[in-house]
């Protein structure tokens, strides 16, 4: 009778544990609140089954517990429990799963009219670009790579020769505009993570990868690497910054674009936080 009472205590107070604890999540800044829904639903079901099978076993251990005369009874084998046992597993993940697919297939389905900003990661910082007056993102080549040309971007594309090119410092976007996050790396794999946007996903070598979010609300929001990626991986930290249109341009008319770095002959070591100038 004790551990069966412990057992549904230790059920109960993981319910009560989850829906009174202050760990809440951080303020939504974006339009993916299908994901937090998505997880609360999970946990629902995760919840329920870890209910339903703690009590089962609390129920098994004083139903079946030992009395003097009792003998146990062999049975390998229980078709109809085995059909409801795979029935009810198999509804379960399928309700955890379907959701997560829609929402993956909004998550990388990005909108017409979507500004593409480049990120990549490399150990351990933040370098950005994003597009010129003409709005298209120039071709990079990991070739390309070198002490000049921190971000192998093509000298010879056109379209390139405009595009924003910011290292180590801070990356400024629109509110309310959607955004097509370009993600690369360079030397491990990293993780562009910002919380508020509920938005990450992995930067591969040798790969690019993306997803698209809408900024909701100004401010200023942490970037951290959520993939561990070496010795100083916590240290691997940046800042986005949400701002309306006007800020937007008033920033972008500071920055230096690749054709002016490349002009200095000094791309990596030039400052692209033009407050410090």
């Amino acid at each position: 009778m004790a551990v069966a009472i412990i057992l549904l205590l230790v059920a109960i107070a993981s319910v009560v544990f989850h829906l009174f604890s202050p760990w809440w999540w951080t303020p939504l800044a974006s339009n993916w609140s299908y994901i937090d829904h998505t997880i609360t639903l999970t946990f629902w079901i995760t919840g329920a089954v870890f209910v339903a099978v703690v009590a089962f076993m609390a129920y098994c251990v004083f139903r079946f517990r030992h009395q003097e005369g009792r003998q146990a009874a062999y049975n390998p084998e229980n078709k109809r429990l085995e059909w409801w046992l795979s029935v009810g597993t198999a509804i379960g993940v399928a309700a955890m799963l379907a959701p997560g697919l829609v929402v993956w297939h909004q998550f990388v389905t990005v909108p017409a009219g979507a500004t593409e900003v480049e990120v990549m990661g490399q150990q351990w910082q933040w370098s950005y670009r994003l597009p010129g007056k003409d709005g298209r993102l120039g071709t990079s080549d990991a070739r390309l790579v070198s002490a000049d040309n921190p971000m192998g971007l093509n000298p010879d594309d056109p379209n390139g020769k405009d595009d924003i090119v910011i290292q180590n410092d801070d990356l400024h976007l629109v509110l309310g505009k959607p955004v097509k996050v370009l993600l690369r790396s360079i030397d491990v794999l990293h993780d562009f993570y910002v919380p508020e946007f509920r938005a990450k996903m992995d930067m591969i070598p040798g790969s690019v990868t993306y997803y698209w979010f809408t900024p909701t609300r100004t401010g200023t929001f942490e970037v951290l690497c959520a993939e561990l990626c070496g010795a100083a991986h916590a240290q691997m930290r940046s800042k986005v910054v949400v701002e309306e249109e006007k800020e937007h341009q008033a920033w972008l008319e500071k920055q230096r674009t690749f054709a002016e770095l490349s002009e200095q002959g000094n791309v990596s070591k030039a400052t692209y936080r033009i407050g410090s100038e």
